[in-house]
């Protein structure tokens, strides 16, 4: 017999929660295919199993919440099996990545037909597991899930279409079967709360978000960078990148790349701390927050340094869009040394961010706006002006060391011009 263990998901991850087993006590598994799927704040994730043989028991229900290293189940190892060999890794761009073994199933779980017969087929099959256990718990059957409209792309179905569903079915029907809206249409009662039972996803989030301020001393810096150069320059290359390479150039990448300039030349920031000394990371990993359904993923860009802007882009669409596809793997979240920020992307002007334990750092980048700035000479022009906010753990480093890196990056970005190779 062999025990099955909750993995590691993360640096950060100290407990994840069991959403769907795969496999039920008596099934044959291979070693390597997929067992369980796990939830934390940082992905969904299948949970391979780690030798071929029986599934014996199971010992942790799904929906339950445990922590890493406690024993989920048991698998009676199969006499004289022989696990697959491992796909050798395959270059993408500059970095390397491992290839899915064929025999992993996807992600996704099946759908009932009458899911499958309203909108888009594919999309409504990507259920995410935070979405299929709110389904569960309300009890929704295969007919109304049919008749759920998803609001995410492609059709997909959210976790709020879901809710919004349970709170159309709650209100009272008339008698000749029509739903009265009085309630929703009746003003606000005083005193009146509404509960919403927390996702594993926003419970993680809250645990980590709460161990960072309680063990992290953060500190915090702003600078203002003069974006001009870099508008300019993304004006006139757009849409030929996206010819050639099918993607959007955003202002992303570009900051990305003057980050990871930055951290070269100030790297006790690309560090984290231990209580025998601060470790100092050789590769420059980054973090990239991405927004999903039920809340936000920090998939990583391994070895930001070795690539180019181009190079930047098309590893932070991709880690995007399989981010909001539920398709990220375990390696995709694990190792950042660093992490990236873009509320602005939402109009905000000046954001100050949590720390991602054990890293000691993160980069806010808010909106480019337009204003009015004095240049040299007490002339006056319009420029395209953008904020960027460093939260820093002070133990890690002084604000001197700080400042130094937040110079670095505003320097690069204001003094960008068609020179910087984009390949």
């Amino acid at each position: 017999m062999a025990s099955v263990k909750m993995p590691q998901l993360g640096e950060s991850i100290t407990e994840g929660t069991i959403s769907k087993w795969l496999k039920q006590p008596g099934d044959q598994v291979k070693k390597y295919e997929g067992l369980v799927e796990v939830i934390t704040d940082k992905v969904n994730a299948e949970v391979p199993a780690p030798l071929a043989g029986v599934l014996k028991e199971i010992k942790v229900k799904e929906g339950t919440t445990v922590t890493v290293g406690t024993e989920i189940a048991v698998i009676e190892e199969s006499v004289g099996a022989a696990a697959p060999t491992p796909t050798l890794p395959r270059e993408r761009g500059r970095v390397t990545e491992p290839v899915a073994q064929e025999s992993a199933p996807s992600i996704a779980a099946p759908v009932p037909e009458e899911v499958k017969s309203g909108g888009s087929t594919e999309s409504r099959t990507r259920l995410s597991p935070a979405v299929r256990a709110l389904i569960e718990e309300h009890h929704i059957t295969d007919a109304e899930l049919g008749r759920i409209q998803g609001s995410g792309v492609g059709g997909r179905i959210s976790k709020k279409d879901v809710e919004d569903f349970v709170g159309r079915r709650a209100q009272p029907v008339s008698a000749n079967g029509e739903q009265r809206q009085a309630a929703a249409e009746a003003p606000a009662v005083a005193g009146a709360e509404t509960r919403v039972p927390l996702t594993p996803m926003r419970r993680s989030i809250a645990s980590n978000m709460l161990k960072s301020k309680q063990t992290i001393p953060h500190a915090w810096t702003v600078a203002e960078v003069d974006m001009t150069n870099v508008v300019r320059f993304r004006q006139q290359v757009k849409d030929s990148f996206k010819q050639r390479e099918g993607i959007d150039l955003t202002f992303v990448p570009i900051i990305v790349k003057a980050v990871v300039e930055g951290l070269k030349a100030v790297p006790v920031l690309n560090a984290s701390w231990s209580d025998d000394g601060v470790v100092l990371h050789k590769d420059i990993n980054l973090g990239v927050a991405v927004s999903v359904d039920d809340g936000l993923i920090v998939p990583v860009v391994h070895q930001a340094d070795r690539m180019s802007i181009a190079g930047l882009a098309k590893s932070i669409d991709d880690l995007a869009r399989r981010a909001r596809a539920a398709k990220l793997t375990i390696p995709d979240v694990q190792g950042a040394t660093f992490t990236v920020n873009n509320p602005g992307t939402f109009g905000t002007i000046l954001s100050y961010s949590i720390i991602a334990p054990p890293q000691a750092g993160i980069l806010a980048m808010d909106a480019i706006v337009k204003r009015s700035v004095v240049l040299d000479g007490d002339a006056i022009a319009i420029r395209s002006m953008m904020n960027l906010c460093l939260s820093f753990d002070h133990r890690v480093l002084d604000g001197v060391s700080a400042a130094r890196f937040l110079q670095g990056v505003r320097r690069w970005l204001a003094g960008f011009s068609e020179q910087v190779p984009l390949y």
